[in-house]
């Protein structure tokens, strides 16, 4: 076994940290106060090539794999978690679904706009009666005259205000249940397409999201991603990588905890000595370091066992699940060792544990993920 990063993957996450720390972290709270990352953001990031990073060269992409995207999408979120997020987002279930299930014209249309940050992506998936239960979905697609008619509407969207286009999941044969959904691109000045609603969150405040609503949605014949039917399966295996994104972004978040609490447990004098010499703090700093590592190693397995083509829905579930509920305990921890300090809103780690939080939600609940690795098991 070999642990090392290979020198490419040295280069890309030295390219991540540097712009993340010089570009990000200085503007990150205001951005969160904003509730907005500027445009430019995300173009500068194209220029970078991040958008490229786990794509073939064969189709304009920088061939660093997953392992690759990870480490970006850590060193992101480490800076800002609504950055990683809206990143992530974009490449692992907006991108990806239309390289992976895309034909030949519909990638030559749009792949490289969107690899090269031209064009955000959305993933239009989640209803508000279709969550966990994503085979509930009630968007419905006829095709009539030629054009395909979406009704319906979508929550809790990544990127909706942003992007240029977005894969979204409607039912084109009622009666067959999973069977019966169908993937469709959609361009955001598609006919009878809006965005609807944008949220105010618990955290995440600089990302966007918003409801999408598809009202009469006309969309050529050729909009179709995939198989008429296929769309239950398409978005398994988008997830599958998704879940691999959101893993770094809580490794990300985890290690930003970790960044925070311990120079302050150094610096901090309590009953004549600093904090890190009382036994209690350093078994907090302790099972910080210990489980970020843990949650950073099951990541790239996961995302290295993607690159190999070989199976890796449980790892990934297993990595997303395990990384999540870290970045969580990373999280309280860093309010904790700060004390009354964590609670406030100059010092960051009140922004991470408010972050953490959807990262035990957003791309399948925890619950969801022990359901996988069940399965997994074959139980």
């Amino acid at each position: 076994m070999d642990f090392e990063l290979s020198e490419e993957q040295r280069l890309t996450q030295k390219m991540a940290r540097d712009f993340a720390q010089k570009e990000v972290a200085p503007h990150a709270t205001e951005w969160e106060e904003k509730k907005a990352i500027p445009r430019e953001v995300f173009q500068h990031m194209g220029e970078l090539g991040f958008f490229a990073l786990p794509f073939p060269e064969e189709v304009g992409g920088l061939g660093a794999g997953y392992v690759g995207y990870a480490l970006a999408v850590e060193e992101v979120s480490r800076a800002s978690a609504s950055l990683g997020i809206s990143y992530a987002a974009h490449c692992s279930i907006g991108t990806s679904p239309i390289f992976l299930f895309g034909t030949e014209v519909q990638k030559e249309r749009w792949l490289g706009p969107l690899l090269r940050g031209e064009l955000l992506a959305a993933f239009g998936l989640t209803e508000p009666n279709a969550g966990s239960d994503a085979g509930g979905t009630e968007t419905t697609a006829v095709l009539k005259d030629g054009e395909w008619l979406l009704n319906g509407a979508k929550c809790f969207i990544t990127n909706a205000n942003l992007a240029g286009v977005i894969v979204a999941t409607a039912v084109t044969d009622k009666g067959r249940g999973s069977r019966g959904i169908s993937s469709f691109i959609v361009p955001a000045d598609a006919p009878g397409f809006s965005v609807g609603q944008t949220y105010g969150k618990l955290g995440l405040r600089a990302s966007d999201t918003a409801e999408l609503v598809f009202s009469d949605c006309r969309l050529p014949a050729d909009a179709l991603l995939g198989e008429r039917g296929g769309g239950f399966k398409q978005f398994l295996q988008t997830l599958d990588g998704g879940r691999i994104g959101i893993a770094a972004l809580s490794v990300g978040i985890a290690q930003a905890c970790l960044d925070a609490a311990l120079p302050y447990a150094k610096t901090r004098v309590q009953f004549g000595q600093p904090i890190s010499k009382f036994q209690a703090i350093q078994f907090k700093l302790a099972d910080m370091a210990m489980e970020t590592e843990l949650a950073r190693l099951m990541t790239h397995k996961a995302s290295w066992l993607k690159d190999s083509h070989l199976a890796f829905g449980r790892e990934a579930a297993m990595a997303k699940l395990y990384a999540s509920e870290t970045c969580v305990r990373a999280a309280l921890q860093a309010v904790q060792i700060l004390g009354g300090y964590g609670y406030m809103e100059e010092y960051l780690v009140e922004r991470y544990l408010r972050d953490a939080k959807l990262m035990e939600i957003g791309e399948g609940t925890s619950e969801i993920q022990r359901m996988v690795i069940a399965r997994g098991l074959g139980c």
